[in-house]
C-alpha cells in the first residue's frame, strides 16, 4: 500500500466518515444559500443603495460572474495544492466579502462583496473531489448525492430565511448572517475535514485561467445583462463574440501547453461532453422553475396571472422542493450504485419534463404548483446526483477537481441563462397593472414552454451518455 493511501486510511478512520459529509454538505448549503441571499431585496436594491437599477442588478451579476470564473480554477488549484486548503479560502472569501458588504452604504463596497461571496461556489466541486479521496466506494454515491444536492436545497431554504431576516431586521443582516455562518463552516472544515494527501502539482496556467476568466466573463455578460442593453446593442454583440473568439484561442492554447488548467481532451470524452451539456438543460430547467413559481405566487390575484402570497408565503411554497432534494439523497445514491448513474440522470430529467408538462395543463391554483415545484425537486436532486458520479467514473483521479468544476461552471451557464431568457419573456410579455406592468398569464405559459424545453433536450442528451464507459482508475480511489 502506498504512502498516500495509507495517510488517507489513517486520516478517515480518526473521524466518521458521516462528520465529514455532514460538514462539507454545510459548505455546500452554506455556497448555495448566496445566490439566494439578496433576492428579498432585490427590488428595493436602487432605494437602499442610492442607485441607479442598472447599476444595482450588477449586485447580483458580480456574484454570477466570479462564482463562474472561480469554479473550474479553484477545482485546478484544489487538485494541485490540497482540496481542504482551496475550500478553506474560498471560506474566508466568503467572509471577508459578507463583512464589506455588511459594512458598505454604497453601491460599489456591495458589488465587490457580492463578487467575493460568489468565489464560495467552488466549495461544492471540491467538496465532491475531497469525498472521492476520503470514503470508500460504497458509500461514495449516497454522499456525492448529497452534496450536489445542496446546490438546490440551499436556494430553497435559504429563499425564506432571507426573507424573514429582511422583515425582521435591517438588510446589512443578510450580511452579517451570511459572515457568520461562513466562519462557522470554515471552522468546521479546519477542525474535521483531513488535510488532503492526494495532491498532484505542477505549474499553474496562469495565461489559462486568464484567459477562461475573460471569455467566461464576455458570454455571461453577454447572457445575463442582454436583454438590458438589448440583445443587438454593440455592447451585447462585443461582449458575447469577444467572449467566443477568446475561448476559442483559449482551447486552442490549452490543447498545446504542457499543464493546461483543464486538460480539454479529458473534458471532450463523449461521457463528460454530454453530461456537461445536459448539466446546461437541467441548470436552465432549475433556474427557470425559481423564477417563475415564486413571481406566479406573488402577483397580485387581480393582475390575471398570480396567486397574491407575500415573499415569505411564496418562499414557503417554493421550499419543500429544497427538503424533497434532501431526503432523496440517500435514495439517489442507492440508485446510482445499483442502476448506474446515467439512469439516474433520465429519471432525473423526466421527472422535471413532467413538472413543466404538469403546469402548461393545471397552473390555475397554488397546490398545482406545489406538485410541479415537488417534481422539480425529485429531478434535480436525481440529476444533480447523477453528474459528479458520471463526471469522476470517466475522468483520472488527478483531475477530479477540475472536472467537477468544469461541470459546476456548465450548471451556472445553464442558471444565467434561464434569468436572461425568461426574464426577457416576462419583460416583453407584460400588461399595465395599478401603474404598474406584470407578466401576462401567456408569458408563464411560453416560460414554462421554453424550461421544459431545455428539460427535454437534457433528457434526450443522457440516452447517449455511455452506460459504461472505459474506466479511468487510479490507486488511490477507495474500491
Amino acid at each position: 500500500m502506498g504512502s498516500d493511501e495509507e495517510d488517507r486510511l489513517r486520516l478517515t478512520r480518526q473521524t466518521p466518515q458521516w462528520v465529514i459529509v455532514a460538514v462539507l454538505a454545510l459548505g455546500g448549503l452554506c455556497a448555495s444559500f448566496m445566490f439566494t441571499l439578496v433576492v428579498p431585496i432585490q427590488s428595493a436594491l436602487p432605494a437602499l443603495l442610492d442607485a441607479p437599477r442598472e447599476d444595482t442588478a450588477w449586485v447580483v451579476t458580480a456574484t454570477l460572474l466570479t462564482a463562474a470564473v472561480a469554479t473550474p480554477i479553484s477545482g485546478r488549484l484544489g487538485d494541485m495544492y490540497g482540496k481542504r486548503r482551496i475550500v478553506l479560502v474560498l471560506l474566508a472569501l466568503l467572509v471577508l466579502g459578507s463583512a464589506i458588504a455588511a459594512l458598505s452604504t454604497s453601491i460599489v463596497g456591495v458589488i465587490i462583496g457580492r463578487a467575493l461571496q460568489g468565489a464560495v461556489t467552488g466549495v461544492v466541486p471540491l467538496g465532491i473531489a475531497i469525498l472521492r479521496d476520503v470514503l470508500h466506494q460504497d458509500h461514495l454515491g449516497t454522499a456525492v448525492a448529497l452534496i450536489s444536492a445542496t446546490m438546490g436545497v440551499g436556494g430553497a431554504i435559504g429563499l425564506p430565511v432571507s426573507a424573514l431576516i429582511t422583515e425582521r431586521a435591517d438588510w446589512h443582516a443578510l450580511f452579517w448572517v451570511a459572515a457568520g455562518l461562513g466562519a462557522a463552516v470554515f471552522a468546521l472544515v479546519l477542525w474535521i475535514v483531513p488535510v488532503s494527501v492526494l495532491r498532484y502539482p505542477g505549474r499553474f496556467d496562469y495565461v489559462g485561467a486568464a484567459g477562461l476568466a475573460l471569455g467566461l466573463t464576455g458570454i455571461l455578460l453577454a447572457v445575463s445583462r442582454g436583454g438590458e442593453w438589448g440583445w443587438a446593442s454593440p455592447t451585447t454583440v462585443a461582449c458575447g463574440l469577444g467572449g467566443v473568439a477568446v475561448l476559442l484561442v483559449w482551447g486552442w492554447y490549452q490543447l498545446r501547453t504542457p499543464e493546461p488548467l483543464l486538460d480539454l481532451r479529458v473534458a471532450g470524452r463523449r461521457p463528460v461532453l454530454l453530461t456537461n451539456i445536459a448539466s446546461i438543460g437541467m441548470g436552465f430547467a432549475l433556474f427557470g422553475s425559481n423564477i417563475l413559481f415564486p413571481q406566479m405566487l406573488e402577483l397580485p390575484v387581480g393582475s390575471g396571472a398570480g396567486f397574491g402570497l407575500s415573499l415569505i408565503g411564496a418562499a414557503l411554497v417554493v421550499m419543500p422542493s429544497g427538503l424533497i432534494m434532501m431526503v432523496i439523497s440517500p435514495a439517489a445514491g442507492w440508485l446510482s450504485r445499483v442502476f448506474g448513474p446515467r439512469l439516474l440522470f433520465t429519471l432525473g430529467a423526466l421527472s422535471v419534463v413532467s413538472a413543466y408538462a404538469f403546469v402548461l395543463v393545471l397552473s390555475h391554483e397554488v397546490w398545482h404548483l406545489v406538485v410541479a415545484n415537488c417534481l422539480v425537486g425529485v429531478g434535480i436532486g436525481l440529476s444533480f446526483a447523477a453528474m459528479p458520479m458520471l463526471i469522476m467514473r470517466a475522468v483520472p483521479v488527478e483531475e477530479t477537481g477540475a472536472s467537477n468544476g468544469l461541470n459546476a461552471l456548465f450548471r451556472s451557464v445553464g442558471t444565467s441563462s434561464a434569468a436572461a431568457v425568461l426574464g426577457g419573456v416576462l419583460a416583453a410579455m407584460s400588461q399595465p397593472f395599478e401603474g404598474v406592468a406584470v407578466p401576462t398569464p401567456a408569458a408563464f405559459q411560453l416560460g414554462f414552454w421554453i424550461a421544459g424545453s431545455a428539460a427535454v433536450v437534457a433528457l434526450v442528451l443522457t440516452f447517449f451518455i455511455p452506460r459504461h464507459p472505459a474506466p479511468m482508475r487510479h490507486a488511490s480511489i477507495p474500491r
